[in-house]
């Protein structure tokens, strides 16, 4: 049974995804972020999603679809950390395989010489292993066809955020799911103290901190037949790639500063 709301508008999940330049968080950068708000009762409450610019390299755009060229204007992670910090205080952050995600957040905020506090935190994977067992897989893709969610778009921040919260309630709402999984990261996560930020309103030429969506990336090939992103329930988004043969994070490498 769902608890009743908080009166903190601020209470309940964070989703996130990240898509990297590469596999390691201490070498590589994000490149691309989307949170997905939801709250104590699952709601959908927002949602953020930008592409970044890693200043360098953005790593095999095959894997994640996005060149070069279209980082370009795109904000650097100090420009949007201080929204980004609004959007995860008080939740329980989520996510499929949510270590990996939270440790390149970890290492971008460290860079800007900002400690992410110890939030609590919540695997959709550990949660499938669990409550999905008729997967064939615990990929993202695999447990979200076990769960019948339907397609989405699978490597772009925003469409893996989208799949991970409907795969967040599916396993949250199976009967073998008890309320200790999940009641208790929620009380953990509206004792944390957050760090706050000044927000970036405009760079230093006077013009506007751009935020740049993933329709700005370049089109995908054409999805092969056991690909579950080429529909797109959550609304309009890019089409959808066949899934690489090699693990969701990774990419190609490259060294920056922040």
């Amino acid at each position: 049974m769902l608890p009743d709301p908080s009166p903190d508008a601020r209470a309940g999940f964070a989703v996130v995804d990240v898509e990297a330049t590469g596999r390691s968080p201490w070498r590589h950068r994000v490149v691309e972020v989307a949170v997905v708000q939801l709250d104590e009762r699952l709601r959908p409450q927002g949602e953020f999603c930008t592409l970044l610019d890693p200043l360098g390299p953005v790593g095999p755009t095959h894997v994640h679809r996005i060149a070069q060229e279209d980082v370009e204007g795109a904000p650097r992670f100090r420009e949007i950390a201080p929204r980004l910090l609004e959007l995860l205080a008080g939740r329980v952050l989520v996510g499929h395989h949510v270590t990996c995600d939270h440790a390149f957040l970890d290492r971008e905020f460290a860079r800007i010489g900002v400690p992410l506090p110890p939030v609590p935190l919540l695997c959709t994977m550990r949660l499938a292993r669990a409550h999905l067992p008729e997967a064939r897989g615990f990929g993202l893709a695999a447990c979200v066809e076990a769960a019948g969610l339907g397609g989405f778009a699978a490597h772009t921040a925003l469409g893996d955020a989208r799949a991970t919260a409907g795969l967040l309630r599916h396993c949250l709402d199976a009967p073998s799911c008890p309320p200790g999984d999940w009641a208790g990261p929620l009380r953990e996560a509206a004792r944390v103290s957050w760090p706050r930020l000044g927000r970036a309103r405009s760079r230093p030429s006077g013009g506007p901190v751009p935020l740049v969506p993933r329709d700005h990336a370049r089109p995908a090939p054409v999805p092969g037949p056991r690909d579950l992103s080429d529909r797109l329930p959550y609304g309009s988004g890019p089409p959808a790639a066949p899934p690489p043969a090699a693990p969701r994070k990774s990419a190609g490498a490259m060294g920056s500063t922040a």
